[in-house]
């Protein structure tokens, strides 16, 4: 219910009740101050965008990345972009492994500069620190994203304006809003992932 009246999501509860506990805590360790503005400016890099309503950071598990190579291959795929790459979970596996050109899209810095850091010797993969709502999509033959619920609407409306037909999106746990996947595959993480895959026709 108090979630409903507050229009957050459940996971909030937990946060507003550690809330207070948590800085009391701190409080009487006397932490030096440097330390919390250290912490802030690791926050700032980490999630860079999250102010301004962009996505947050989610990792996917290796058992995404395998399924998603196995679609990749299955589509005979050249060319690859992971929109919002974060660390480079999926990225870095496909680049490794395929004869792909893969394009890893991270805005915010420290995951965007992990993901650079991890493809320096990976000539097939690019790391773009551009807002994925800046990328044109139009060169991609498969298109993967795990961003947020609250951007599928946008999502899925320039996927249409940009994605060629005959493409494939996928998009890991969050469903674009009345679009019909061509297929779900269920993923055995520990997260229970779905990856949600679009075919795009016009």
């Amino acid at each position: 219910m108090c979630c409903q009246v507050l229009r957050q999501p459940y996971w909030w509860i937990a946060i507003h009740v550690l809330f207070l506990p948590t800085a009391v805590t701190l409080l009487t360790l006397q932490l030096p101050s440097w330390l919390y503005l250290l912490t802030v400016l690791l926050l700032a890099l980490v999630f860079w965008g999250t102010v301004k309503g962009d996505v947050p950071l989610f990792l996917s598990s290796t058992a995404v990345a395998t399924a998603v190579a196995d679609i990749v291959d299955r589509e005979k795929a050249t060319a690859f972009a992971d929109l919002g790459a974060g660390v480079g979970s999926v990225a870095v596996p496909l680049a490794q492994h395929r004869r792909l050109i893969v394009d890893a899209w991270e805005y915010a810095p420290l995951p965007w500069l992990i993901t650079a850091w991890r493809c320096r010797k990976l000539p097939n993969a690019t790391v773009k620190r551009v807002s994925l709502w800046d990328c044109n999509l139009g060169c991609y033959e498969v298109v993967f994203a795990f961003l947020s619920p609250l951007v599928m609407v946008k999502l899925g409306e320039k996927i249409i304006a940009e994605m060629p037909s005959g493409s494939l999106f996928i998009s890991s746990s969050f469903p674009i809003p009345n679009w019909e996947p061509e297929s779900i595959v269920a993923i055995k993480d520990r997260r229970k992932t779905i990856l949600f895959c679009y075919r795009i026709r016009f």
